[in-house]
């Protein structure tokens, strides 16, 4: 390599580091804002888990705390101090009113579950339980026309708790002497995929019962 030509590489291996120099003079700041985003994010990120770590571990301890009682009146008392900002708080609520229809207080299930299928920032899925177990809570108060309605709105497809709510209708139509929509209602039950084992039994079990013949396709 000539004296030119390796004048000539210096000079413009200066030029470039003028230019890296003066770029990180201009963008380096960009450069460390991101490091320093993406070391408060992560930092950001750890403490809300552990936030949220701490608030099922409190969640958890209260819901076992309230069973530590032996009568269901002592757990319906620590249940009720139960409090959580997360899902938690619903699985608390529903234990509640287990446990305030054990103590034989009706009145008291049916308004905790009553208030958790009327709030409409918990999720669907908890309201339809709630719902569900509103129904089946429902006494001779309740007249078969308003328990059908209830279980036909939880009945449509797409609902999870559909064939669990069919079923509640065939044992009304029991109750109310249609027999044979009864055993329609059964069979559809039996033929249909998404039927769990333990609800195919009941249904076979209630035809038989019923006088009717099971027909599988």
């Amino acid at each position: 390599m000539s004296n030119i030509d390796h004048f000539i590489e210096e000079v413009s291996e200066e030029v470039r580091r003028d230019r890296l120099l003066l770029m990180m003079r201009r963008y380096g700041w960009i450069a460390i804002l991101l490091a320093i985003l993406i070391v408060g994010g992560a930092a950001t990120n750890e403490f809300l888990k552990a936030q949220e770590a701490a608030k099922a571990e409190a969640l958890g301890d209260g819901i076992l705390g309230a069973f530590e009682a032996n009568e269901p009146a002592a757990r319906v008392e620590g249940l009720t101090g139960v409090t959580s900002e997360s899902e938690g708080r619903i699985v608390a609520a529903l234990h509640l009113a287990a446990e305030q229809q054990a103590a034989g207080d009706l009145a008291a299930a049916k308004s905790t579950l009553t208030a958790i299928s009327a709030d409409d920032t918990i999720a669907k899925r908890f309201r339809d339980l709630a719902r569900f177990k509103t129904l089946l809570l429902a006494g001779d108060d309740t007249s078969h026309e308003e328990r059908r309605s209830g279980f036909e709105a939880l009945a449509i497809p797409g609902s999870g708790f559909r064939l669990l709510a069919e079923e509640q209708l065939a044992l009304i139509e029991v109750e109310t002497g249609a027999t044979d929509d009864a055993i329609l209602r059964l069979q559809a039950i039996l033929n249909d995929n998404e039927a769990s084992a333990g609800l195919r039994r009941r249904a076979t079990q209630l035809i038989v019962a019923l006088g009717g013949e099971i027909q599988t396709t």
